[in-house]
């Protein structure tokens, strides 16, 4: 059971240039902690500062392992400082489409 988790955030406006050279390093920091299967992000197209990233992972309790680690405390409380509006959802797999679905296949 793939879980993935959905973060979004609005770049504090004040902020923008800090945030951009934090973004880096902290995803780096984010994925050398075992548990994630795949990250991507994700701006509105628009030039807003809107933020969202998604991370999969194999199952809640590696999401939990993986949410509980020092380090990755460390960068949300970094975040927290840059950003403005931070949610965080954990989604599972829908009971109606268990699996991607992809044209033609």
């Amino acid at each position: 059971m793939v879980v993935m988790v959905v973060q979004k955030w609005n770049i504090h406006p004040d902020k923008v240039e800090a945030y951009l050279k934090w973004t880096e390093g902290a995803i780096k920091r984010l994925l050398s902690v075992p548990g994630v299967i795949e990250f991507r992000a994700y701006r509105t197209t628009a030039g807003s500062h809107q933020v969202v990233v998604t991370y999969e992972f194999a199952d809640l309790a590696s999401w939990g392992h993986w949410f509980e680690n020092k380090e990755i405390q460390k960068v949300l409380d970094e975040a927290y400082t840059l950003t403005l509006n931070m949610t965080l959802e954990i989604w599972g797999p829908s009971p109606v489409v268990p699996k991607p679905i992809r044209p033609g296949k």
